[in-house]
């Protein structure tokens, strides 16, 4: 595999700094120009990374692209661009189809869709991939765990658990900030808080046979103090609340999702 990568923004170098800590890591990279400080810092860091001249130059040099550009220009770059039959496409843009993506490349006959997260530069979290690809299922595996989909539709249920990230570090902040108004001191704040979460996180994997909410009454005795702030914030319908706007992501997605009928504009 010589891999190239269209657009060199986090995702990209998350990417390659997990492909460069991994055992084998012997994959040469090409990166597009596009966010020029970016690409030269990783070019300068491995040693088999290097910059193309323009986005043509990684097609015409790499035989797997991955295409890592913000939806919003994906149609005006991939325009530009020509494809070979026998490149192997993996799309990374959230919000565009399969389809959609294949016909903007034509006439490339493999095209897969992936949604890796920031956090594979460290080898850790899950990567979807639709539909199942080998190849990919197992570059993928090297960085983190694979999830392999049949159907769009699910893939898109699935990319809507990435909306949440921003949430729950506002709710571990809105914690931490309560912890200083009474008194504790920040760093030892952030210490208990970042500990005390990350065990929290490894409950469903200690139980994998244990539903979510088993592990909340788990932790909800009765007359308890989880029991009180659980019952309180669902009284609130703040759960409700975070349901509807999981329901608004999921529109967003499916909508910039679905097959265009016609030209792209």
């Amino acid at each position: 595999m010589k891999l190239g990568f269209i657009g060199t923004g986090a995702l990209t170098s998350a990417i390659v700094t997990g492909l460069k800590s991994a055992a084998d890591n012997s994959v040469p990279v090409v990166l597009s120009p596009r966010n020029e400080e970016i690409a030269a810092g990783l070019a300068l860091r491995y040693p088999d990374v290097r910059v193309a001249p323009d986005n043509q130059a990684v097609l015409d040099s790499c035989d797997t692209i991955m295409l890592a550009v913000r939806p919003q220009i994906a149609h005006e770059v991939l325009a530009e661009l020509r494809f070979r039959r026998d490149h192997h496409v993996v799309s990374l843009i959230a919000t565009l189809s399969r389809e959609e993506i294949a016909t903007l490349i034509a006439p490339v006959e493999q095209v897969t869709k992936a949604l890796p997260m920031p956090m594979i530069a460290h080898r850790q979290g899950a990567t979807i991939i639709c539909p199942p690809d080998r190849r990919m299922s197992a570059f993928f595996g090297r960085l983190g765990k694979v999830i392999e989909v049949e159907d769009p539709s699910e893939f898109d249920a699935l990319s809507v658990v990435t909306a949440t990230f921003a949430s729950y570090f506002k709710y571990l902040d809105t914690i931490r900030g309560w912890l200083t108004e009474h008194g504790v001191a920040d760093a030892r704040a952030h210490d208990y808080i970042v500990t005390i979460f990350k065990a929290l996180a490894n409950a469903p994997e200690t139980a994998p046979d244990t539903g979510f909410m088993d592990l909340a009454q788990h932790y909800a005795t009765r007359g308890g103090l989880n029991e009180q702030i659980l019952r309180e914030l669902t009284a609130r319908n703040v759960f409700d609340a975070f349901a509807e706007s999981l329901d608004g992501v999921h529109r967003r997605i499916a909508a910039g999702a679905a097959p265009r009928i016609g030209p792209p504009s």
